[in-house]
């Protein structure tokens, strides 16, 4: 059991009988009335968000979750397939469970986090950044490197997203998995 002064981004807990993460929380004390915590919940098991109050003081009960380094090996017709580093034992998750399944490339890190109590699998996620080859671009034309415009770029994966005029085919770049969007080239 925990209270509304345990509360910090991060902390998870049981309510409404689902799993929440809290996002972001505010405590408020009004010049009158009593002081409350004003929050956003993300559910562990849907992913929607919800803002919440809180009266200062109210207990709740919070949730012990894990987070297990793995690998992601392979994807099959069953789902896909990732193994715990620690215990080499191996794991199939289906899609929806999957952060960004579009970015996943064999021998990829990953966290897959867990609900400790019941080992229910909540989720699986990527590294905020990887680096993925680009397989196919147009090419960029000479001189048109002035402005902000982004073509079209198909990467290892498969996925699609856009990046600067002057990324080219074979480049190396670093891609936001949270955005889906081209941060960087990666220098060689």
């Amino acid at each position: 059991m925990a209270t509304t002064a345990d509360f910090r981004n991060g902390l998870c807990m049981e309510y409404k009988n689902d799993l929440y993460q809290i996002v972001e929380f505010q405590h408020v004390k009004p010049g009158k009335g009593a002081a409350f915590v004003r929050t956003k919940l993300k559910s562990l098991t849907t992913g929607r968000v919800l803002e919440n109050t809180f009266t200062a003081g109210e207990k709740i009960t919070t949730a012990r979750v894990e987070r297990r380094p793995a690998q992601f090996l392979y994807k099959d017709d069953m789902g896909y397939n990732f193994m715990n580093d620690e215990t080499f034992e191996q794991i199939t998750l289906e899609e929806s469970l999957v952060d960004a399944p579009q970015f996943l490339k064999e021998g990829q890190p990953v966290e897959i986090i867990v609900h400790a109590e019941t080992e229910k699998v909540l989720s699986c996620e990527l590294p905020q950044f990887v680096e993925l080859q680009i397989t196919y671009t147009e090419p960029g034309v000479k001189g048109d490197t002035a402005t902000n415009t982004l073509k079209p770029a198909t990467l290892e994966t498969g996925a699609e997203i856009n990046v600067p005029l002057f990324v080219d085919n074979e480049d190396l770049i670093k891609v936001d998995t949270k955005t889906s969007s081209y941060v960087e080239r990666v220098k060689k």
